[in-house]
């Protein structure tokens, strides 16, 4: 494998203020497409790419991408949170969108060399992480409706602290009852950039209105919970936690699979089905609405202490968060961070 060192380092941020996604480390891993074949993959320096104008990306958004985190504790040890699973679901996606699937363990490989590399760039301070984001897009120079020829896959690296600025603070979410993010039979359970172009737009509206984040409902029905912009959902009513079942429109969020493996380990009463926002009223009436999360790989677990609904807003557990919210953005951060036994085998050594 190629590697091009750079000779400009940057400055490293204060790592006690990393907010997320603002900075970007030396290098980054590149791979190419073309004549129905991957490149070997090369690390280079962090720069702007040379596009064309007219290439297919730009005009017709096939594009994936991924997210992952790596950690460093105080000795040196460097590890990453299930990569395996990120890039089986990235390989997915590229199915879905019509792009050419890659070799997991090579690039897997490759991108171990790279976070080597950047091993200085990852912060060790409580509640931050390395960013990994993988990327793929159609860059073949031709106009015209129709799967490209040529592919450019990236990954790219950011130190990075909370998601939120509000940190573990319970969010506000508003659910959308008009606008849609994703139909059954569409890309919404493919990790593609038209995604999350739809889903600005009520979330726009949602931030004018006060509130954090999106809550989408189904297309067709327009009554079941389905997630929001960047979260699966988690609900605890009475003593069930509920997670929308994955039907075709929804993410499968990998910190998702994480909350549900725990919780079922750790035996609580765990349901994937369908939700709809009667029910979730109905519970909050009763007061059987014990609690709400959201989670993912930016934020692992979001607290919301408040879902606003026809012209209401539902405070949940005073807008705190509850103990079952604690018990898994604990145990799943202490697991990232070695606090905890992997009892899951979801942690890689970097060596």
């Amino acid at each position: 494998m190629k590697i091009v060192k750079s000779t400009n380092l940057k400055a490293k941020p204060d790592f006690t203020k990393l907010g997320f996604g603002k900075y970007f480390t030396d290098h980054m891993l590149v791979m190419d497409y073309e004549d129905g074949a991957w490149k070997e993959p090369e690390i280079v320096p962090y720069a702007p790419f040379e596009m064309a104008p007219a290439s297919n990306v730009l005009h017709y958004a096939q594009g994936i991408f991924e997210g992952a985190k790596a950690y460093k504790n105080k000795e040196g040890k460097i590890t990453v949170f299930r990569i395996d699973d990120n890039f089986k679901r990235m390989n997915r996606s590229a199915e879905r969108m019509c792009m050419p699937t890659f070799d997991s363990e090579k690039v897997k490989k490759a991108l171990f060399e790279l976070i080597k590399l950047e091993a200085d760039w990852i912060p060790t301070e409580p509640g931050t992480a390395l960013y990994i984001r993988p990327t793929m897009i159609a860059n073949e120079e031709v106009l015209g409706v129709h799967a490209s020829h040529k592919y450019r896959f990236f990954i790219i690296l950011s130190p990075v602290g909370s998601y939120y600025a509000n940190g573990m603070k319970p969010t506000k979410i508003l659910v959308e009852e008009h606008y849609v993010r994703a139909p059954l039979g569409g890309t919404g359970e493919a990790k593609c950039m038209g995604n999350y172009a739809a889903s600005l737009y009520a979330g726009e509206k949602a931030n004018k209105l006060g509130y954090d984040q999106a809550l989408w409902l189904d297309s067709n029905e327009h009554k079941y919970v389905e997630e929001v912009g960047s979260m699966n959902m988690f609900f605890v009513i009475g003593d069930e936690v509920v997670t929308p079942a994955l039907v075709g429109s929804i993410l499968p969020g990998i910190t998702r699979n994480s909350c549900i493996q725990v919780l079922k380990k750790y035996g609580y009463k765990i349901s994937e089905r369908r939700i709809s926002m009667d029910e979730i009223v109905e519970a909050y009436n009763n007061g059987q609405l014990k609690e709400s999360f959201g989670s993912g790989t930016a934020a692992v677990i979001s607290p919301v202490g408040v879902i606003g609904y026809k012209g209401v807003d539902m405070v949940i557990n005073n807008a705190e968060m509850g103990p079952i919210t604690a018990f898994l953005y604990d145990k799943i951060t202490g697991i990232q961070n070695e606090r905890y036994e992997d009892e899951f085998g979801w942690i890689t050594e970097i060596k």
